[in-house]
């Protein structure tokens, strides 16, 4: 599976990761990346219902990051209470997370990463890596022309 952590500001990525598909891949990346990226700074995170999980939210605060996950009520209690969601940034924060889905269109789409040409958490992490970087690029042009 490839995991990326985008910041909301300008939308680029700033972590790319690789892991074996289990049923808790993605909520251990998220964990590990956005532990690697806060370096003790207040931070949130915003992610799908798929990440309302209690012991996801519970490290996620224990490590200091304020979770902006959709609450997912179908049938369960979510773990994202009143103290989170009463705030403007958590809209904030779930309008924006749908841009994450925009890189990975991209590197499937044109960058042809729908189906990996090599095999190995090695070679398929370098070849993610790389494209991430090139999303990067294709969409620096846009904000400098924001900025000028």
């Amino acid at each position: 599976m490839g995991h990326l952590l985008m910041e909301n500001r300008h939308g680029l990525i700033v972590d790319v990761r690789i892991t074996h598909t289990t049923g808790r891949a993605e909520r251990e990346a998220a964990e590990a990346m956005i532990q690697a990226t806060a370096r003790g700074r207040p931070v949130t995170l915003g992610a799908d219902k798929a990440y309302d999980a209690a012991e996801h939210i519970a490290r996620l605060r224990a490590i200091g990051v304020t979770p902006h996950v959709a609450q997912h009520t179908s049938g369960r209690r979510s773990a994202i209470d009143g103290r989170t969601t009463r705030h403007p940034g958590y809209a904030i924060s779930q309008i924006l997370r749908k841009r994450i889905e925009e890189p990975f269109g991209w590197i499937k789409a044109a960058a042809g990463l729908r189906k990996t040409r090599h095999r190995g958490l090695a070679r398929v992490g370098w070849m993610v890596t790389l494209t991430a970087a090139a999303c990067n690029l294709v969409r620096l042009p846009k904000l400098l022309a924001n900025t000028a």
